[in-house]
């Protein structure tokens, strides 16, 4: 999918969660809900012979593109993954003045780049993920019902990388739907997209929905995953 082009990846979400407050990730995961059962590997699944040996990992973040419905594709080369939940160390709308006194440096020691920026679900500005996506397999779950294998294969000679969910999985089933994610990108030239033109009463973004438009931007939308665990020699 091509930048810019818009495509509503979760229309098959239910809006109905409550977003009263900013809460991490980890917050969520473990509130309440059924992600904490999701999110225990079961020596079961771990013995069987088709998967590799797994090591469980401080919760990652993968953002990926896609149509909701797939269970494989060949374009994880434009999916990310954020090694650390990136909420927390976002900067939020207010503080952007801030950071660009800062030169782009955020408390978290990562730099912005106005060229290329992120917001997620609570109006904070974030990190850009690692690009592209490691090869190897990961352990996702979108902290509903569902927990897959994600296999991403090394890039072809084309500049493709093949991936596949197993368990009949699909990227909605394994996308969390608190969780959400925009890129913006300047849409005519320098200094036509910048955070400071975001709507703060845009914030914060209900379950499921599109990340705001902002203008003199192109916006993408990412569906984003939870990474529990990854498999032994992973990168």
């Amino acid at each position: 999918m091509k930048q810019g082009q818009k495509q509503n990846l979760f229309k098959h979400a239910k809006n109905d969660y409550p977003v009263n407050k900013r809460l991490s990730r980890r917050d969520l995961l473990i509130a309440g809900t059924t992600t904490a059962a999701t999110l225990i590997l079961s020596p079961a699944a771990l013995a069987q012979s088709a998967q590799p040996k797994f090591k469980r990992v401080p919760t990652q973040y993968i953002a990926a593109l896609g149509d909701p419905t797939a269970g494989s594709g060949r374009n994880a080369q434009e999916w990310g993954l954020w090694r650390k939940d990136p909420g927390p160390r976002g900067v939020d709308l207010d503080d952007y003045d801030k950071l660009q006194a800062k030169g782009g440096i955020a408390p978290a020691k990562w730099t912005f780049d106005n060229e290329d920026w992120w917001l997620e679900e609570h109006g904070l500005i974030m990190e850009q993920p690692e690009f592209p996506l490691p090869a190897g397999q990961y352990l996702v779950t979108g902290g509903r019902e569902v927990e897959a294998v994600l296999t991403v294969q090394p890039m072809a000679s084309d500049g493709t990388q093949h991936w596949e969910l197993n368990n009949n999985a699909s990227i909605y089933d394994v996308t969390h739907l608190r969780c959400r994610s925009g890129r913006y990108t300047p849409a005519t030239g320098n200094g036509s997209c910048t955070p400071a033109k975001a709507k703060k009463s845009a914030f914060p973004v209900r379950p499921g929905a599109d990340m705001p438009a902002v203008d003199g931007c192109n916006k993408q939308d990412y569906a984003v995953f939870i990474v529990t665990a990854v498999a032994v020699g992973n990168s």
